[in-house]
């Protein structure tokens, strides 16, 4: 979703689409709604007057019915605000970004069906990656992202030069190089979060907010439901190698 390569997710509404396999990331989006709702009273809180206007943005958004849940809550949050305030309704631009390759077909239809229901919203999309700039200088309010900065820039320049894969097939190799793979991917990502800070940094207004959400671990050592699953997919894989329907060196 962030990576500079063509990976997205499945795009339409079929039987394999994201759309229809993405609760778990809903849940996720779901957990962070006191955040945002947090965010969006200190922002206006803060403000010595109440601001005619506030930019939101959720950086990689995806397709489905997940795209427009971080922004709903964000624009909920506006409203509810300038009520208990006893403000007229603040205009709101709500943008949604993610690469080139997503489904934004199935996205701005979202969009138009979203304004439908908010008038005093704009809506846009903003296609790139977010390890690069997406927004003019101090223009953004409140930017959110869930289940996406997993997604690296690109994979350890250190493992590509000496071809050495996330996850070997040999169980063997794969043991006796794995802190060599932690190691790098662990410094990739430390490498592009900053990135990603330092360009958001630059977008955010003075007191802007930024609400992101990641999977992570404590330990070192992965977590058996992380690494059954790896398991399976390299199973699967291995078998379609081996039957011709893949070729065996992009496994």
């Amino acid at each position: 979703m962030a990576s500079e390569q063509t990976v997205h997710m499945n795009g339409g509404q079929g039987d394999t689409s994201y759309a229809r396999n993405s609760s778990l990331q809903n849940a996720e989006q779901n957990r962070m709604r006191p955040l945002i709702e947090e965010a969006i009273a200190d922002l206006l809180s803060a403000s010595a007057s109440m601001p005619r206007s506030m930019v939101v943005a959720d950086l990689g958004c995806s397709s489905g019915p997940n795209a427009l849940a971080l922004v709903s809550i964000a624009v909920d949050a506006i409203r509810g605000q300038c009520f208990r305030s006893r403000q007229p309704p603040l205009e709101v631009c709500v943008f949604l970004n993610d690469l080139p390759d997503n489904d934004f077909n199935m996205v701005m239809k979202s969009l138009v069906a979203f304004q439908q229901g908010h008038r005093s919203v704009v809506t846009g999309v903003i296609p790139g990656s977010f390890y690069g700039r997406l927004f003019t200088t101090g223009s953004l309010h409140l930017a959110c992202s869930a289940n996406s900065l997993h997604w690296l820039s690109e994979a350890p320049e250190e493992l590509r030069r000496n071809k050495i894969p996330a996850y070997d097939i040999d169980e063997h190799v794969r043991r006796g190089r794995r802190r060599v793979v932690i190691g790098a991917y662990a410094r990739q990502f430390r490498k592009d979060f900053k990135l990603f800070l330092e360009l958001r940094a630059k977008e955010l207004v003075a007191g802007g907010r930024l609400v992101v959400s990641l999977a992570g671990r404590r330990s070192e050592e992965p977590a058996a439901e992380f690494t059954h699953a790896w398991e399976s997919v390299v199973l699967i894989l291995s078998e379609m190698a081996s039957k011709g329907v893949i070729n065996k060196s992009k496994v």
